[in-house]
Order: structure tokens, then sequence, then C-alpha cells
């Protein structure tokens, strides 16, 4: 079949996926069904082996990442209610005082965002933006921005978020790799499009209404609620007798990245095999996490407000809105399993060999590609790790980390009306359309060209 032809086969399946997420709003685990069954028809996969190449490409993709994203998610839930979350920002806020206020906001989010969802780390969070923007009189896009960034580019590139871990799946990368590479390209990342950017356009951009906030979960009522004047004194008020200690919260989300790092150090301490094999053990993404959600369990557990079938109904709340991930986690391990029975990547690799085109630099592009076209930034990753990942399986030269992280990149680039995160930033930040433009969309740009180029600069060392 002419090479062609497999490649305008991909590009009109892609538009399927398109076209079913954006024009008829079919839930995206349902267009990357269609999607892959469209490809295999179209690239003369023999029928009779279809759904099977469908089937392993779900049980490749999912057959240890479903355990991480629930250990993940049970973890980020407990942070959540427990009020960790609140206790870590407010003790990076009260540390580096009001006119560094968008540095703490900055660093909460980064942290904060290791093991909690972006969506969740917004609804934690924002209520504690606004009080600290009425109480200290600063513009809440100054105050909000830089947190957003350090929720989004964690989100978006470091594991053991979904993302991430669905790229080293698919690339077959090291995760250690991936997040000391992802720490050292996040890092600048954050900084230019969270406090710098956000300093810059909170001068230009006043928003047209007021927030639109949810009360965190730990608070019962408004004789517990954040005051402002507990804001200009440093305190949680109130709420400090029902939250866990600041050294514990820190400790329990800083755990699981402890313990990965440590396995990927440990074999260069020269302690032994023993040593290096029990390292390696429980850093493990899947038992560092099962680790830390245990401590967590002790370390965030007991205040005031934790009973005995706190931890249960966490984890039960935590899990159910997991299982729409999942399911387009998995379509898009199935799409990758057609792509690859139909040869798309030895397609893709030829051409990018002729054309001089880099790998790192194809991923980025395809998955920008994908995102602005679907609004998801899951659908895009998985989308363009499933073309780009045969097409560089043969080639030795290449790094699958920084791979990894190029394509996550590609992946957050431009948010606009097509996605949920976008609305979901305009109504919590009480921002007009235009407003949310001027602000989430060149963030998230900004995070998504400004993380590119530190892989491509990272390359060079690497």
């Amino acid at each position: 079949m002419p090479d062609w032809y497999l490649i305008l086969a991909t590009v009109a399946a892609i538009v399927v996926v398109i076209i079913g997420v954006t024009v008829l709003n079919i839930h995206p685990f349902i267009s990357l069904l269609i999607a892959s069954v469209f490809l295999g028809l179209a690239a003369d996969v023999p029928i009779e082996k279809l759904v099977g190449h469908f089937e392993q490409g779900v049980g490749d993709t999912l057959s240890s990442l479903t355990i991480i994203i629930g250990l993940g998610t049970v973890l980020g839930g407990m942070l959540a209610e427990s009020g960790g979350g609140l206790q870590i920002a407010n003790t990076l806020t009260k540390k580096l005082g009001v006119n560094k206020i968008h540095w703490a906001m900055m660093i909460s989010g980064f942290i904060i965002g290791l093991p909690v969802f972006f969506e969740v780390g917004v609804v934690l969070l924002i209520p504690l933006v606004v009080a600290v923007s009425k109480s200290t009189k600063k513009s809440i896009i100054l105050v909000g921005m830089p947190l957003i960034a350090g929720l989004s580019i964690v989100h978006g590139i470091i594991p053991p978020h979904p993302g991430a871990m669905t790229g080293i799946k698919i690339y077959n990368a090291d995760v250690g790799s991936v997040l000391i590479y992802g720490l050292i390209v996040a890092i600048p990342s954050v900084i230019i499009a969270g406090p710098l950017f956000g300093k810059w356009i909170s001068k230009r951009v006043t928003p047209s209404s007021s927030p639109k906030v949810g009360e965190s979960s730990i608070y019962d009522s408004d004789e517990n609620g954040l005051k402002e004047e507990d804001i200009k004194n440093g305190s949680l008020g109130a709420n400090a007798a029902y939250l866990p200690t600041p050294g514990w919260s820190f400790f329990t989300v800083l755990l699981p990245i402890i313990l990965i790092l440590l396995s990927t150090f440990g074999p260069y301490l020269n302690l032994g095999e023993g040593f290096v094999t029990f390292v390696q053990f429980i850093g493990d993404p899947v038992i560092a996490l099962l680790i830390s959600v245990l401590v967590a369990f002790f370390t965030l557990k007991f205040n005031k407000k934790w009973n005995k079938g706190k931890f249960q109904a966490v984890a039960e709340h935590s899990l159910k809105p997991m299982a729409a991930i999942i399911f387009i986690i998995g379509a898009g391990g199935g799409f990758s399993g057609v792509l690859s029975a139909a040869g798309i990547g030895d397609v893709i690799g030829n051409i990018s060999a002729a054309l001089s085109v880099p790998p790192l630099v194809l991923a980025f592009v395809i998955a920008a590609l994908v995102r602005v076209a679907t609004g998801s930034a899951t659908v895009s990753l998985i989308t363009a790790a499933g073309i780009v990942a045969p097409a560089v399986a043969g080639m030795a030269d290449v790094n699958t980390a920084l791979l990894v992280i190029a394509t996550g990149a590609g992946s957050l680039i431009f948010s606009h009306v097509n996605d949920g995160g976008f609305w979901l930033i305009k109504e919590y930040m009480g921002l007009s359309v235009k407003e949310t433009f001027q602000t989430w969309t060149v963030l998230e740009t900004l995070l998504s060209l400004t993380a590119f180029v530190c892989v491509l600069i990272l390359n060079i060392f690497v």
C-alpha cells in the first residue's frame, strides 16, 4: 500500500477524532474507538485481527498505568480533603511575604500539583487565591496565574501524572530520567509563564467580573472559613486545628518523588547489590505511590475532621471521576496499536528521515496540532506518541525521556474554547472570554514553547 495513502488514512482518522470530539460532542473514548476501526479498515488491516490489535494496544497501555492513576488519585484526594494543600500554600505565602506572593503561589501550585490533578488543584486552591487577592489588594491575575502555571506544567510533563506515564509507557522510557529531565525543563518554564508573565499581564488585564469560587470541602461552615485577617496574619485561623502540619504536608506530597529519584540514583551509591534491588523496588511508581498513600493515611489523617470511614470515602470519591480518563487512555492505546499494525510508524519514520525532521520536533508538532484541534491534552499526547513511537523504535540516538517531555509540551499549547480547562479558569477567575485568551491561553502557550525550547537545549547535553 503506498505511503501517501497510509498518511492520508492516518490524517483522516485524526480528523474523525476531531469531528467526534468537537463537532458531534462524542466522548473521546468513543471517538478514538471509531477512528481506530476506520483506520484499520482504510489501511487494510485484516478484519479478523483488527479488534485484537486494538485490544492489545489497550492492554499494553493500561497494564500498570491503571494502578498508578488510581493510587495517585487517592493520594491527591487525601491531600485535598485533609487540607494539606492549603497548609502548603499558606506556609509558602507566610514565608515569602506579600511582595513575593506570586512566587509563593507558583511554588504552591508546583508542589501541590505533583500528586493532584490540575482540575482538583484549581478547585482546591482558587478560594485561597481569592482570599489572598482581597486581603493584599493584589490583582487576582497576579496571584492566580502563577499558581495555575505550576499546576499545569506538572500535570503535563511530570510523572506520575497520567500524561507523562502514558508517554513513558508508549515510548518505553525510563521513569526516573523523565522525572529528572522533566523537573529541569519545568522550572524555567513555570517561572517564565507563571510569576514573570503573571506580573506583566496583571498590569494590562483587569477581570470584568467576580470569581466563581467553590468552597473547599474541609470547611463546614462560615465560622470555620478562611478570613481576610487570617491571610494578613499568615495563618489559617479557625481551620488550623483541622489541618495536618506543614512539615507532614510537604513530606507526604514529595515522598513518591523522593522514592523514584532514590531508585534512579541508588545504583551509583555503591552500597551493594541488595541495596540497589531494594531502592529500585520501592522506587517503582506503583510501589512508591502505594507507600505514599499508606504514609498519608497517618500523616494527613489525624485531624479533628477525619473519622474511621473518611479514608474509604475519600478513596471512593477520588476514584469515581477517573473512569473516563482511564477509558480515554485505554482507547488511545488501542488507537496506537492499530496505527502500529497499519505500518504508519515505518512510513512516518521514513518521511522524517528523508525530510531530516528530528523526532523531538515531530512529536511536539503533532501533539500541538492535535491539541489545538481537539482541546484535549490527553488525546493529543496519546495520538502523537502512537504515531511517533513506531517511527523512532529503531533509532539508537533518540532520547526517549526527552521525547516524552517534548510530546507533553506540545499537548499543552494554545488552550482555547474546545478545552474544558479554558472554561474552568474563566469561571473560577471571573474572566471574560477575551480575558481568558489574554491570560490562560497565552500562559499555556508560553509553558509549551518554553518547555520545548528547554528540551532542545537539554538534548544537546544528554
